[in-house]
């Protein structure tokens, strides 16, 4: 089985990677669960100062990830132009104008949806992303490819 599709990563569908990647990451959990105790210490104490930490903790990420991801898109050129991926049993190849990259499924570490896209994680912290709204038909067939070729314990794709 061989599946090619195209995809375009806009500034929204690196937003959604990295709300993902770090708010199921240590950090990110982190960073929420004490913006929670901070406010609920306000709450028992009344002292604005833990709302207002409370408050920047929690609001922080999300907004600095807003920000990371228009940069990302507005600066980076692989952002510029579809992707093309190529999916085989052997592994996966993107390829975008003269350069093009392969990987083995072997080295990916792990495949997980979110409403907006499928990610696969071809290392800790890169990955592809395929925005569901450019799989169109395909979509059954890359969730297909993906869990055929990578362990089941490495797969976490919901439709």
């Amino acid at each position: 089985m061989e599946l090619e599709l195209d995809v375009k990563i806009t500034s929204s569908d690196l937003y959604d990677y990295l709300l993902y990647h770090t708010y199921t990451g240590f950090s990110g959990m982190l960073g929420t669960l004490v913006g929670v105790f901070l406010i609920m210490a306000f709450i028992s104490t009344q002292y604005f100062i833990y709302l207002i930490a409370g408050v920047v903790l929690i609001a922080y990420m999300p907004c600095s990830l807003f920000l990371k991801a228009k940069q990302q898109a507005l600066n980076n050129p692989v952002f510029k132009e579809p992707l093309h991926y190529k999916m085989t049993a052997e592994g996966i190849s993107v390829s975008q104008g003269e350069n093009e990259e392969t990987q083995g499924w072997e080295s990916c570490v792990k495949a997980v949806s979110t409403a907006r896209s499928i990610i696969l994680y071809t290392s800790r912290t890169t990955a592809s992303i395929f925005p569901k709204r450019d799989l169109g038909e395909k979509k059954e067939s890359l969730i297909q490819m993906i869990s055929t070729h990578m362990p089941p314990k490495k797969v976490k794709i919901r439709c």
